[in-house]
């Protein structure tokens, strides 16, 4: 294996990501994944990976040979570092500056960089993350902008040739759906509809047209707007 030819993909379990990780299996001869432990309100997203990227490669011969091992890290700093609705029980809202209570600073850019720093040592050239700004919350450290500049020090910072791909960075919701029934077919769509967790709130009992969820997050509201879409589409 080759620098050039090696993946690494942030995957925290949830739709974007989940999307991304096939993305990346049908381009890249070498996928590993890495996920990120910060204390997150939603934490029942950790425990859909494993079966997610077990049934994944299930669907293409390919994909199983090209999957390599899941990373997890923890990160929770992030929790002591920030009071936020991801990382404490309160109720989801508006701050001052007009951001959701939601957004945990530098959560992204502590992401990458250590993905950064992990896939120098596993020879992975590619790092993968499922960040957008078409529609998402607002959060800064989404911005294509960011995440350009963010590739920039960290290749300076470490002397790499690293690439930051963001597959989802000019999609809306039901282009991901979209992206993914390219990608997989309705197995695909499926398995991400079932097997993924979004909601905000961590609620994964009841399964909607869209998968789990609350319901009234930001995140299930995307998350099912989007489906309607990419299902109005599909039936025309």
């Amino acid at each position: 294996m080759t620098p050039d030819t090696g993946a690494l993909v942030l995957f925290s379990g949830g739709q974007d990501s989940a999307t991304c990780l096939a993305w990346a299996l049908d381009r890249f001869e070498t996928v590993e994944t890495v996920g990120f432990d910060y204390g997150q309100r939603h934490r029942v997203e950790l425990e859909c990976r494993g079966d997610f990227r077990a049934r994944v490669a299930e669907l293409d011969p390919e994909w199983s040979d090209r999957l390599g091992p899941d990373h997890m890290l923890d990160l929770s700093v992030l929790g002591q570092v920030s009071e936020t609705a991801l990382t404490r029980e309160a109720e989801i809202a508006l701050r001052d500056d007009g951001l959701p209570n939601t957004f945990v600073p530098g959560r992204n850019l502590l992401f990458f960089t250590l993905a950064a720093a992990l896939a120098s040592r596993r020879q992975l050239r590619h790092l993968v993350g499922g960040m957008c700004e078409t529609d998402y919350s607002g959060y800064p450290d989404c911005r294509d902008d960011t995440l350009k500049s963010l590739q920039v020090t960290l290749n300076l910072g470490m002397g790499s040739r690293a690439v930051v791909h963001t597959p989802l960075m000019w999609l809306d919701k039901a282009q991901t759906w979209a992206l993914a029934d390219r990608l997989g077919g309705q197995p695909l769509v499926e398995l991400i509809r079932t097997g993924t967790h979004t909601c905000y709130r961590g609620e994964h009992e009841i399964l909607h047209d869209w998968g789990y969820g609350c319901g009234g997050c930001p995140a299930c509201e995307l998350r099912s707007k989007g489906w309607e879409a990419f299902a109005s589409a599909a039936d025309r």
